[in-house]
């Protein structure tokens, strides 16, 4: 039998090799092997749903988490959404080859950048088959090969998607192993792809804070990571009501188990009185627990105290705290503190506050009068996202195709030489 270390060395081997193919496909050929994928996924979505179903089962008989659970499931409404991201990124223009901030140097030099992938895009994910097919449509847009190593509950789901995503480079001249999943779902295959610095380019991980944390101690390769998404929405003094109400419940309720789900709820002193009894029975008819700081319990005396440790909590479930703020600078001070850097959004009608929260909140999405569900790659116009990413170099925010891509320097002479 193979060695695993061995047997991901030689897939990313032949990935690295596909990459140098990659890098020169056309635009054409690159749009017509995304839509070939969205007519192979479409005509086969029965068997697509049909071996999620065989994971769903199998997973379920494990014990899995309800919130991971909700991530695996593929309906026909999901398998038709991957497909409708395919057609986006192939109408999305192919950002490499761009060429920008071109300058004329007094000795004739023209010089300026040129946008390039970045390689092989090594990904590491857990329970999302839908993942599978975005990162092979971003990556293949981008230019770029990627390594997919999926989780165990998944593995049927991926691998059906994957033979798609095969047929499709194939039938359109493109090199089969750009997109390779690794068909081992061991920690050692995990290892393997973050010990080969030589053959993978970036890891990007989709999945829990223990993953990612694993990756982000072991990893000899770059890794674009978020930990967290510890999310807040925050009702300003100067707040439409009727926002706040519609925000803060689709916020929160919209979906339980997502990275931009709203974990705190942060509200003016001045408005509470007005804004949480209603906002509280409409939580209640979602059966969301709620845990509130002192003045939130004065206001809604039924519920639960939140403890120090629900400020700094992702529930991924149907549970919110909840916390009265005496201004917006406290409110900030708490978002800046407590929060993951992911996504926060203010309610107001000041634009004076509403500027200040943008520029002071230190997250890679801050919105105004907006729910924290819309931080998503595919609701941003990027088609589909890879990630999302808090770190504040290489890319930040949802990872699209020009967070697949690096700038190198380009001079154009005409037989200039130095003295």
């Amino acid at each position: 039998m193979q060695n695993i270390h061995d047997y991901v060395r030689q897939t990313a081997a032949a990935a690295k090799q596909a990459f140098y193919d990659m890098a020169a496909a056309t635009t054409a050929q690159k749009n017509a092997a995304l839509l070939r994928m969205a007519e192979l996924i479409r005509l086969h979505s029965a068997e697509i749903i049909a071996a999620n179903a065989q994971d769903m089962e199998q997973a379920a008989a494990k014990g899995l988490e309800p919130a991971l659970l909700d991530r695996l499931k593929l309906t026909e409404n999901a398998v038709e959404n991957m497909c409708e991201g395919l057609r986006q990124v192939a109408a999305l223009p192919d950002p490499v080859g761009e060429m920008d901030e071109f300058r004329l140097r007094p000795n004739g030099l023209q010089i300026g950048k040129m946008r390039v992938p970045l390689g092989v895009i090594g990904m590491i994910y857990e329970s999302r088959p839908n993942v599978t097919i975005d990162a092979a449509a971003l990556c293949l847009k981008s230019g770029n090969a990627c390594v997919l190593r999926g989780g165990s509950e998944a593995f049927h789901s991926n691998m059906a998607i994957a033979k798609l995503i095969t047929q499709a480079l194939r039938e359109n001249g493109l090199p089969a192993d750009a997109v390779r999943l690794i068909e081992n779902t061991s920690r050692e295959s995990v290892g393997a792809m973050l010990q080969s610095p030589d053959l993978i380019d970036v890891i990007i991980p989709r999945g829990g804070k223990s993953l990612v944390a694993r990756i982000s101690a072991e990893a000899r390769v770059p890794v674009i990571k978020h930990l967290d998404g510890i999310c807040h929405v925050y009702i300003d003094r100067a707040a439409d009501v009727q926002k706040a109400l519609d925000i803060a419940f689709n916020a929160k309720t919209s979906r339980y188990g997502t990275c931009n789900t709203m974990e705190t709820l942060l509200v003016h002193e001045s408005r509470a009185a007005e804004i949480l009894p209603p906002l509280a029975e409409k939580y209640a008819g979602k059966g969301v627990e709620l845990r509130g700081c002192a003045r939130t319990r004065a206001i809604l005396p039924g519920i639960q105290t939140a403890s120090n440790e629900d400020w700094d909590t992702e529930y991924l479930a149907p549970i919110l705290a909840v916390k009265v703020v005496d201004s917006l600078a406290e409110a900030i001070a708490h978002i800046n503190t407590h929060g993951s850097h992911h996504t926060d959004s203010i309610v107001t009608e000041s634009y004076t506050d509403a500027q200040t929260f943008l520029r002071t909140v230190d997250s890679a999405s801050v919105m105004v009068n907006a729910s924290t569900r819309f931080a998503d790659g595919f609701e941003y116009g990027l088609g589909a996202e890879i990630g999302i990413s808090t770190d504040k170099i290489h890319v930040r925010g949802p990872v699209g195709l020009h967070g697949l891509t690096s700038q190198k320097w380009v001079v154009l002479g005409n037989g200039q030489i130095r003295g």
